[in-house]
C-alpha cells in the first residue's frame, strides 16, 4: 500500500472529522441478503470503527487497519472488539473468516496490489465465504495528501474478482452523487 496519510495522529483526526456522518449501513443491509447472522467478518480498513459497530450488531466481527492510530481510537471506544494490525494486500493472519468487508478501502491500492489482495482474501475465507467491497466509480487514479485514490469501473472489478469469486452483486449506487460508487459482493 502506498498510503501514508493515515499513519499520523493528526491525519487520522482529520479523517475522523471528515468522515463524520457517513457509514456503510446501506451496504451492510445488502450484505445481509447473502451472509447469515453470526457469521465471522473481517473488516479491512476499519478506520474510526463506524461500520465495525454496525457489523457487530449482526456478526462476529474482527476489525483491522494498517494504522495503529485508528486501532487505538477504536479500542478506546470499543475495548472488547477484536482488532488486527493488517495490511490490506498481505493480510498476514492465520485466522479464517466467513466474510471480508471493506467500505472504500481497497481504492487505496494500485491495480496490481488489489489483485494480490483479492487472491489473499480468497485464501483466508472459509469455503462459501463472501467478499463485500465498495469502491468509488470512475477511471481516475491520483494521489492526494500521500493517499492513492484508484477509482474503478464495474467491468474492471468483474475482471479482477471473477477468477476467485462468483459475482453475486455488482452495481453502481449513490453515496454523494448518482452512480458515484460501486458495490461488489462475491462468493468463494
Amino acid at each position: 500500500m502506498t498510503d501514508h496519510f493515515y499513519l499520523t495522529q493528526k491525519t487520522v483526526n482529520e479523517y475522523i472529522k471528515m468522515a463524520k456522518g457517513f457509514d456503510g449501513r446501506d451496504i451492510i443491509k445488502k450484505l445481509k441478503v447473502f451472509l447469515p447472522e453470526h457469521s465471522s467478518v473481517l473488516e479491512l480498513g476499519s478506520g474510526p470503527g463506524v461500520d465495525l459497530e454496525i457489523l457487530a450488531e449482526t456478526y462476529h466481527v474482527t476489525g483491522s487497519d494498517f494504522s495503529q492510530h485508528f486501532l487505538d481510537f477504536i479500542s478506546s471506544k470499543l475495548p472488547k472488539m477484536e482488532l488486527l494490525l493488517l495490511n490490506a494486500v498481505t493480510l498476514d493472519t492465520q485466522k479464517n473468516f466467513d466474510c471480508i468487508y471493506s467500505n472504500k478501502v481497497l481504492q487505496h491500492l494500485t491495480n496490481d496490489a488489489l489483485q494480490l489482495s483479492i487472491k489473499k482474501q480468497s485464501s483466508i475465507l472459509n469455503n462459501g465465504g463472501i467478499v463485500c467491497h465498495s469502491f468509488w466509480k470512475g477511471e481516475e487514479c491520483y494521489e492526494m495528501k500521500n493517499a492513492l485514490f484508484n477509482h474503478h469501473l464495474e467491468e474492471d472489478l468483474d475482471q479482477f474478482f471473477s477468477p476467485h469469486f462468483e459475482i453475486l452483486l455488482l452495481e453502481a449506487y449513490k453515496e454523494m452523487e448518482a452512480d458515484d460508487s460501486i458495490l461488489l459482493i462475491g462468493e468463494k
